[in-house]
């Protein structure tokens, strides 16, 4: 993918990137008496937690499942069905009316929901069903397309609420144990469990732009785990799962899949929540990692009347630094730019033919949709 326009020219190396979201089931009802209860471990977690701090596979899902919802999101029209269900996941697109499972996870006592953007884009109406079977009609307060996230909202009058804590997903190391919990298949509630396999690599969002600091696990998730929290061994929330690789051949879990990182969640929650339009960074190229054996982003692409363009960017230049930082290839890129705000400046090293110099940038907004087919 790219850092501004969402699409890569080369470098890629899975052949596909698929929504996790799946078909809409049922649910059933509620209870009389509105409990909180936080996230903290249990005696008996208390007991199955090791001396780092990691929780045993049991005592997790015990902690965590409660803070997890199952989301039913019915869309108006085919053009909505095709956006949050990919062709092949098991969802036959009808004319009128069709729907979508996804995931989602309680962040606080008011009935807050985190979830994946594309669960509910376009959705007419939104349910949420708790473990304990109660099912609620949810507003979508707020959507970001470019991360994509979403926050919804359920009214938590006789529920049994149990918030889940965002972690640090900037902590991550590869190798760290972690868990998710979701609706694959519309088996709600599914726990499955693998390891980080890899940090900081770039996914494409529903506008079509790039989503930075992507958490790669093979933890097994299906279609249905969208919105669901990737969580650490500890119980907090490092990441909303949000993609599978594929080959085109199974759209199902393939060992690799994606997830949207918790400290893009703190930092856009207060935003999401308000109903807000979240700004993000743009700067107007295409690129590619540039030849083997040399560093940098190479341009395959300037936008039109971008901040590239202005800047004096060129087709075939190479960017070997973002305001004195390095860049190694498209992916360093995208996480600089995504670290910026709209307006702000940065000076590039650019490597030319055999010359190199440095052009000055002011960052513009990052469009609603990137405008690549």
């Amino acid at each position: 993918m790219t850092i501004v326009t969402a699409w890569l020219a080369g470098g890629l190396v899975v052949v596909g990137v698929l929504l996790a979201a799946g078909a809409l089931g049922g649910g059933s009802s509620g209870k009389t008496v509105t409990t909180i209860r936080e996230a903290a471990a249990t005696s008996k977690t208390v007991a199955a937690t090791s001396a780092s701090g990691a929780m045993s596979n049991e005592a997790l899902y015990e902690s965590a499942a409660p803070g997890v919802v199952e989301i039913k999101a019915t869309i108006s029209g085919a053009s909505g069905a095709e956006s949050i269900v990919p062709e092949g996941f098991g969802q036959e697109p009808e004319a009128s009316e069709s729907s979508a499972t996804g995931s989602g996870f309680e962040v606080d006592d008011e009935g807050t929901v985190v979830t994946a953007a594309h669960v509910v884009d376009e959705a007419s109406a939104v349910k949420v069903i708790l473990q304990d079977g109660t099912t609620r009609s949810a507003e979508v307060l707020g959507v970001d397309d470019a991360s994509d996230l979403a926050v919804i909202r359920f009214d938590p009058e006789g529920a049994e609420l149990h918030p889940l804590e965002l972690g640090d997903s900037a902590a991550l190391k590869v190798g760290a144990s972690v868990a998710a919990i979701g609706a694959p298949f519309e088996y709600a509630w599914s726990f499955s469990t693998g390891i980080v396999s890899g940090l900081d690599r770039t996914i494409e969002a529903p506008n079509g732009f790039t989503v930075a600091h992507a958490i790669q696990t093979d933890a097994a998730v299906n279609p249905g785990n969208s919105g669901g929290p990737l969580l650490a061994g500890e119980g907090q929330v490092i990441g909303v799962v949000d993609q599978i690789a594929t080959d085109g051949s199974a759209d199902q879990s393939s060992g690799v899949g994606f997830a949207v990182p918790s400290n893009l969640v703190a930092a856009e929650l207060e935003q999401l929540e308000a109903g807000e339009s979240v700004e993000h960074a743009y700067l107007g190229v295409a690129t590619a990692t540039a030849a083997e054996s040399v560093d940098g982003a190479q341009v395959a692409e300037v936008v039109q009347g971008s901040p590239a363009a202005k800047a004096g960017l060129k087709q075939g230049d190479v960017i070997t630094e973002f305001d004195g930082e390095p860049i190694g290839g498209s992916e360093d890129l995208v996480a600089a730019i995504a670290a910026r705000a709209p307006g702000d400046t940065a000076t590039l090293e650019v490597r030319r033919g055999s010359e190199s110099s440095a052009l000055k940038v002011t960052l513009g907004n990052q469009p609603a949709e990137s405008g690549r087919g």
